[in-house]
């Protein structure tokens, strides 16, 4: 499955003209496999000993090159990092307070959110995003044996 994403993705930077680079593939394969939100600077300590001449800037410059062509969000928390998520569907994000993690899921009773926002407000919606917040099951774990 991560294989077909990949090619799609692929397939995608070629059709809006980018040219597929050793490191773009690496870090979109990194995005596609790992779905934990990534920040830049964890995805070049991921890469860095396979491409000992990326830098964290080469890594943010790929990141918005994807965010462009469509493939890429960026989660923006607080004062924190940027963290990336790797966006071909619509998804909302559960957030552990404790440890950080990002986990993705749906809600599909949330699909008419925008419809029904543009109808009672008159505002143009463009998008929208919603994160809840909570502790982890590994981090509640910790809690419970400590």
């Amino acid at each position: 499955m991560a294989n077909g994403r990949i090619r799609e993705a692929i397939n995608t930077l070629k059709a809006s003209g980018v040219r597929i680079t050793p490191q773009r593939h690496a870090i979109l394969e990194y995005l596609i496999v790992n779905m934990s939100h990534p920040t830049a600077d964890e995805i070049y300590k991921a890469l860095e000993s396979k491409f000992p001449n990326m830098s964290v800037a080469t890594v943010y410059n790929n990141l918005r090159v994807f965010k462009r062509a469509g493939l890429v969000k960026e989660l923006t928390y607080g004062d924190s990092s940027s963290r990336f998520d790797f966006a071909t569907t619509d998804h909302y994000h559960i957030i552990c307070e404790a440890c950080g993690k990002i986990v993705d899921f749906t809600y599909p009773g949330l699909d008419e959110v925008e419809t029904v926002a543009e109808h009672v407000t008159g505002f143009t919606v463009k998008n929208h995003r919603m994160e809840v917040y909570g502790t982890c099951p590994d981090c509640k774990n910790n809690t419970i044996k400590n």
